[in-house]
Parts: structure tokens; sequence; C-alpha cells
């Protein structure tokens, strides 16, 4: 984990495919409060562009983003 991160909510997409990993990430940002990080994993090979572009167009930072494997791990600061 990024370092000095607390995740306030995970998400599991593994297995999900577009546009169901934004989707489901999109609901959970909703859910969460103005600088809690939510993290999403997910083996989508759509995902990591489509998180990171959701992200940036609704105000939010992508934290971090990893691979291993085939499975992302996503972390995305809720920014408004």
């Amino acid at each position: 984990m990024a370092e000095g991160t607390e995740v306030a909510e995970s998400l599991d997409c593994v297995g999900l495919y577009c546009p169901e990993p934004l989707f489901q990430a999109r609901q959970a940002m909703d859910g969460i409060e103005v600088g809690d990080v939510l993290e999403v994993f997910a083996d989508d090979p759509a995902a990591e562009e489509d998180l990171t572009r959701f992200a940036k167009r609704a105000g939010h930072e992508v934290v971090l983003t990893e691979r291993d494997g085939d499975e992302l791990r996503v972390l995305i600061r809720r920014g408004r």
C-alpha cells in the first residue's frame, strides 16, 4: 500500500468486465467521504484506463496503480 494511505472501502471487481468495474467504483465513491480512499481490485484489461479517466473527470486523485499478474489494484482518493 502507498505509505500512509488508509483505505476507507475496498471493492473486488475481479471477474467483472467493462463497464461494471467503473459503475461499481463510481457508486462506491459516492458512499465515502471527501479525502477517503477507495481500493479497487480488477482484472478487466480496460479497468486501469477507465478508472484513471473516471477519477480525473470526477475530480478525484489516483494515489496508486499496481499490477500483480493480471490483477490490477487502484487506490483513488475522493476529491469532491
